[in-house]
């Protein structure tokens, strides 16, 4: 079953298209990265989700529930089975890594103190830190701040886990790390989840499917094995990372010698 699903979503700010006629999905127990350029359209996709933006052409579907369709109320509901791990993982600073995973749960639930203490001891058990608890955020490494997110994210068991650039800024035993955890984590929650990222080696070591974005459009599609293997002239790009191809070096512009007022 498709727990998330994009139907030929549209968006654009004013005159900016930032997404054309997107549709992907994506099951329960699935984790899914996209890929593309910087404003290839991966943030407002998240957003799209959330339903902090709305789809002006198509929908966004997220377990059953139109996104774009629901009133506050029912936004603020179906906002309890996302979580979320930040880019940099945007801990509380002055709350200690205990009290940064107990948040959502004493925010969003009525659960004795007793009954969070050990949820929270739990989720930090899975990202290996629960000696870390009494901890600030200061106090921590990069990667032990990503891992202390990824607890509060997962802290309420989310149907769908949102994870933007996850490994942005990590040492290598980090990264592998976090990469990790990401996998067993979706595996042990069986949740439906997207991995928004520029690490093509981390990633398709991890993910069980990919797609593509390049100006606002889905260009290619595959598992990691077929990404490998494609000839696609954008994914060899991407995954080669060379400097020039269809997502060119230069951005279009007058002749530079005409610029330059050397024309005869």
């Amino acid at each position: 079953m498709n727990l998330l699903e994009f139907q030929n979503v549209s968006f654009s700010y004013a005159e900016n298209q930032i997404l054309r006629d997107v549709s992907l999905s994506i099951r329960r127990g699935q984790l899914v990265a996209i890929m593309g350029g910087s404003g290839s359209g991966k943030t407002t996709l998240l957003k799209l989700i959330g339903g902090q933006l709305q789809a002006q052409q198509g929908a966004v579907w997220l377990d059953g529930q139109n996104v774009g369709q629901l009133n506050e109320h029912d936004l603020y509901q179906m906002r309890r089975k996302l979580g979320m791990l930040f880019q940099f993982g945007a801990l509380f600073t002055d709350l200690s890594v205990f009290d940064n995973v107990a948040f959502p749960l004493r925010e969003r639930t009525q659960l004795p103190e007793s009954m969070i203490k050990d949820l929270v001891l739990m989720k930090l058990e899975a990202v290996g830190l629960r000696g870390a608890a009494q901890q600030m955020p200061h106090e921590l490494s990069g990667g032990m701040a990503r891992r202390v997110a990824l607890a509060r994210a997962i802290a309420l068991d989310p149907a769908v886990m949102l994870y933007d650039e996850p490994f942005t800024g990590l040492d290598p035993i980090s990264l592998a790390t976090v990469g990790k955890l990401i996998r067993e984590l979706n595996d042990a929650l069986g949740t439906a989840s997207i991995v928004v990222t520029h690490d093509v080696a981390e990633s398709l070591a991890i993910v069980d499917y990919v797609y593509f974005l390049a100006d606002g459009c889905v260009v290619a599609e595959g598992t990691p094995a077929e990404v490998k293997a494609s000839t696609h002239p954008f994914v060899q790009q991407f995954i080669h990372a060379r400097p020039d191809g269809p997502l060119p070096f230069h951005k279009p512009a007058v002749p530079y010698a005409e610029q330059l007022g050397l024309t005869c």
